[in-house]
């Protein structure tokens, strides 16, 4: 099952197009770091990354993410002696290809995720859906999009247990530039299934140091309905990360 979802977010990034032929970038890429370190009565370390990509071609509008999380943690046990154990450990990876209609504004789409997180109910979850896409705003300085479609996901828990059902998945990715070196982003998704609703947010204030260099502060939310007694169903991150901008 993992192999057919990792395949199909493959085949919306291989979608064959032709270069767009205005003042957007035909492709942008830009990669994220983030690293916190305490010493102490408790050493932790963590660690954030991720990569953002953008294709804007004639026919088709296409983004991929790949986000990684990982802490771990050294404690003193009861007989004194230092222990350590990985607390976080988490990937995510998307694709969505948007098909412009006659009205570039107005698109169909496809989209593949996976998600792997060694500390939630679920040893993966993974989903591919496919349906409506539309930019309802686009100006200088704010944007904002929607997607609506129906899909289908696969899930399987820390037990060994699997589902699959079908889902309703909804998105929206928003943007403000606030400034030339400063930028808002919020996006939201939800996926309502049978099994489990995942829903996903993340508000993030760019700013830039120099030159292709930024600094971003971004809050996350992932949240799931259908999760063990002692399991949480939100799981929160906030992290100040540095952004380099390849393209």
């Amino acid at each position: 099952m993992k192999k057919q979802v990792l395949a199909s977010l493959v085949a919306i990034s291989l979608t064959p197009a032709v270069f767009a032929e205005d003042d957007v970038k035909p492709f942008t890429m830009e990669g994220e770091l983030g690293f916190i370190s305490t010493t102490g009565n408790t050493e932790t370390t963590s660690i954030t990354a991720g990569i953002n990509a953008h294709q804007e071609l004639e026919d088709w509008s296409n983004d991929y993410a790949i986000e990684g999380l990982y802490k771990q943690e050294t404690v003193e046990g009861s007989d004194g002696e230092d222990v350590e154990f990985t607390s976080a450990q988490k990937f995510f990876a998307s694709a969505q290809g948007n098909y412009k209609l006659e009205n570039p504004d107005y698109r169909l789409f496809g989209f593949a995720s996976y998600e792997d997180d060694r500390f939630s109910n679920f040893n993966y979850q993974a989903t591919i859906a496919a349906g409506w896409n539309q930019k309802v705003l686009k100006s200088k300085k704010h944007t904002l999009e929607y997607s609506i479609g129906p899909g289908y996901s696969f899930i399987e828990t820390q037990d060994g247990e699997s589902f699959d059902s079908v889902i309703v998945r909804a998105s929206s990715a928003y943007s403000w530039k606030i400034s030339d070196t400063a930028k808002f982003t919020q996006t939201v998704s939800t996926e309502i299934g049978s099994d489990n609703t995942k829903s996903r947010a993340e508000s993030a204030l760019t700013a830039t140091i120099s030159g292709n260099l930024s600094m971003r502060l971004s809050f996350k939310l992932d949240h799931n309905s259908n999760v063990a007694n002692n399991v949480e169903k939100l799981d929160t991150e906030t992290a100040v990360s540095l952004v380099y901008n390849f393209f």
